[in-house]
């Protein structure tokens, strides 16, 4: 099922533009900036997973506390969740290449840094503005990748190779940071990001052509908007991470959930109300735009709680070295990283539309799967880790392309960062939702080593609720964004709200 096509350019989805002579047509056309962008992916993904196997060392190194670990890594994910709305929005006005050309900038300098930090809060501010760099350069990536491309194939066979370069970083992360260790200084790990950066910023500056004029507009930044939206999202991601740590029966995250519902309240009302918003509402109402952003969070949902998941059963139930447990998690990677090829062809075989919803319905039943039988052995483990990875494989690519076909043009950076974030908060929600049924269900030490049957049991049930409300909640969003996608098939509001939604957006 192709996206819909607006017949008035000035106004048309980016999708629906007529082909370019200037534009490659074929992948190796575009190798340059291909490699760039596929270089940004590999750092977005290589970071956190070769970081997490250093934390140990870190904290021995630099005498951090348990609350300074968890914000070496929590700093860089909340400022990126966060400011990826406001810098896809900048984006959209001062030049998508510009933009990630001085936060590749700003990420070696950043990178360069750590080399000379000596204590936690020192790294935790490298940590922040590697966020920031992070926030300006990953949405961009995937609007430029898009546009660089005329057809649909190009785009999603492009997107498909950078998903899989970064993908390559996500696997071999771990194992690569412990080979670093063993031979190495900590620092050494995040300094790679500098030759990363370098990379992606040669590859950028002489690969992608600067922005066009007429593809920006110079609507006034809505600076209320922007606050209303950076805090409602710094909260969303803080909440889950407190009710994991602090437990449901705290006061404190049932305090930053009620500040994230009020701050999604406000910015609600602001952007409906302001004459230029930051993010215009009408435009997510689009039926691409929302199916796929339905499809995202689903699949950002169910990855990120069966991980965590299978994590803690494999390790913690069936007493599984670390080492055995990271084997058993190899059908999620082989898949991930298997599944490449198969991607373009099969989108080519069903469309765009189809394989959204498809993929993403085949992540709701790997989640399903072990809903039901992952207590049954770890072949059924198995079976689920390769069908959500194999729906995700599809669902990361696909309905990323359908939100930014269903956008007009000088608003794909800040689509592109709406994708972002709607998957950011979902992950963490999944690992939410999880966290807080075992502190409610399991009485005692869950990492104790000496369960007593009762406990056995405990887990088994809080692990069997935890899945049986993530497949529901994912299976409802899938559900929606099927409706969704039919309605855009069916001629719906994409193109009839097309010339509405460009008042305010300024002259093109």
């Amino acid at each position: 099922m192709s996206a819909q096509r607006h017949p008035d350019e000035t106004i048309t989805a980016a999708g629906g533009a007529p082909a370019s002579a200037s534009s490659p047509t074929s992948l190796r056309a575009a190798g340059l900036a291909l490699a760039g962008l596929s270089a940004i992916f590999l750092f977005e993904m290589l970071d956190n997973s070769i970081l997490n196997v250093a934390l140990p060392t870190i904290g021995r190194d630099l005498h951090a506390s348990t609350t300074g670990l968890q914000w070496v890594t929590g700093s860089y994910a909340v400022v990126f969740g966060g400011l990826m709305l406001v810098f896809g929005a900048v984006a959209d006005r001062f030049g998508r290449r510009r933009i990630m050309l001085i936060g590749l900038v700003l990420l070696g300098v950043a990178s360069l840094a750590t080399a000379f930090v000596t204590t936690a809060d020192q790294l935790i501010a490298v940590r922040v503005v590697m966020g920031i760099a992070a926030a300006m350069t990953t949405p961009g990536s995937m609007a430029l990748a898009f546009r660089l491309f005329d057809t649909e194939s190009l785009r999603v066979r492009a997107i498909t190779l950078i998903s899989t370069v970064g993908l390559v970083g996500l696997a071999v992360g771990p194992t690569v940071g412990g080979l670093v260790l063993a031979i190495a200084p900590w620092q050494v790990l995040l300094l790679v990001n500098v030759p990363i950066a370098a990379l992606a910023f040669v590859g950028i500056r002489f690969g992608i052509a600067r922005d066009d004029a007429a593809d920006l507009h110079r609507d006034p930044i809505d600076v209320a908007g922007a606050a209303l939206g950076t805090a409602t999202i710094v909260f969303a991601l803080v909440a889950p991470t407190l009710f994991v740590n602090e437990g449901a029966g705290s006061w404190l995250p049932w305090a930053m959930t009620t500040a994230a519902v009020a701050g999604a309240i406000a910015f609600v009302r602001r952007e409906r109300t302001a004459r230029h918003p930051l993010l215009d509402l009408k435009l997510i109402a689009r039926p691409l735009v929302s199916s796929g952003l339905a499809f995202k969070a689903a699949a950002g949902l169910a990855t990120a709680g069966l991980g965590y998941m299978v994590t803690l059963q494999l390790q913690l139930a069936w007493g599984w070295p670390p080492a055995l447990a990271a084997l058993g998690m190899l059908p999620q990677v082989v898949v991930l990283l298997g599944a490449g090829p198969f991607v373009n062809p099969f989108v080519e075989r069903v469309g765009l539309g189809r394989a959204a919803w498809l993929s993403a319905s085949a992540v709701v039943i790997g989640l399903a799967v072990y809903a039901v039988l992952g207590s049954f052995g770890y072949a059924w483990v198995a079976i689920s880790l390769a069908l959500v990875a194999a729906g995700l494989r599809v669902v990361g690519v696909v309905a990323a392309v359908n939100v930014l076909n269903g956008l007009p043009k000088n608003r794909t950076s800040i689509g592109a960062a709406l994708s972002d974030s709607v998957t950011e908060v979902a992950s963490a929600i999944g690992v939410a939702v999880t966290g807080t049924v075992l502190a409610a269900v399991f009485v005692g030490t869950l990492a104790s080593t000496n369960w007593v049957p009762a406990q056995t049991a405990q887990f088994q049930q809080a692990i069997t609720i935890s899945a049986l409300s993530l497949t529901v909640i994912a299976a409802a969003l899938v559900g929606w964004g099927i409706v969704r996608t039919r309605r855009a098939g069916a001629g719906g509001d994409d193109a009839a709200n097309g010339a509405v939604e460009t008042r305010g957006m300024g002259q093109e």
